[in-house]
């Protein structure tokens, strides 16, 4: 796998040079050729496959996560900016699939920048986070919003 992102890299860097352009569009435009590239090379010789499965997860997660970040976003805001009191605090007991030390730590990181949620506790054997949410409504929702949508996600990638 890290052969392959690391070719990908390079050809990415090939096109940079060869268009002499060195912006964020060009970049992602050169890093998406490359990759389809090494998936065409790969798959005619029946490569190691993990690194093209797993790439277009890691662009489906960061998408998704910056859409549940500004959706957050603007719920913190329209609280901020009208006089009513919307918050519904509360603290939501969550076990954990994550298993490893990396694993919670990214999990906890990707709780903690969401606006509203903050993780709060771990218990000693590591199989429940404790979490605080500004905008609690119900907490089993949360739970299966929080094990669907993020974790299973961020596991698919880690492991």
């Amino acid at each position: 796998m890290l052969q392959n992102f690391l070719l990908n890299i390079l050809l990415t860097f090939v096109w940079v040079a060869l268009t002499g352009q060195l912006d964020y569009a060009n970049f992602l435009f050169g890093y998406t050729m490359g990759f389809f590239i090494l998936w065409m090379v790969n798959r005619s010789i029946r490569a190691n496959t993990e690194y093209f499965y797993r790439v277009p997860k890691i662009f489906a997660f960061i998408f998704l996560f910056f859409y549940d970040l500004l959706k957050a976003n603007f719920e913190v805001m329209k609280d901020v900016v009208t006089p009513n009191y919307n918050m519904k605090p509360g603290i939501v007991k969550y076990e954990m699939d994550a298993k490893t030390d990396f694993e919670i730590t990214m999990l906890a990181n990707m709780i903690a920048l969401t606006p509203g949620t903050v993780v709060i506790d771990l218990s000693k054997d590591k199989k429940f986070m404790y979490i605080h949410v500004m905008y609690l409504t119900n907490k089993e929702e949360f739970k299966s919003t929080l094990s669907n949508r993020i974790e299973r996600k961020l596991l698919e990638i880690l492991r």
